[in-house]
């Protein structure tokens, strides 16, 4: 599970900037080192904090049968 917060994968964003917090009322992101700057961008400082994603939520197969609740 935790390869999910730390994948190389992850889409840089000023949302997951440890100097990056999120506006209450817009998309917008209060930057420490640069100011108001949109959700999407990223800057040389950028460094992730993973405590501040959530990861997409992963779907369940329905379809068990009785004998997968045995050991």
């Amino acid at each position: 599970m935790s390869s999910e917060f730390f994948n190389k994968d992850i889409k840089k964003s000023c949302l997951w900037c440890i100097h990056g917090k999120k506006s209450e009322y817009t998309d917008d992101v209060f930057c420490k080192k640069h100011g108001v700057t949109t959700a999407n961008d990223y800057c040389r400082k950028y460094k992730y904090d993973p405590l501040k994603r959530t990861p997409e939520k992963q779907t369940i197969e329905s379809n068990f049968s009785n004998e997968d609740f045995f050991l």
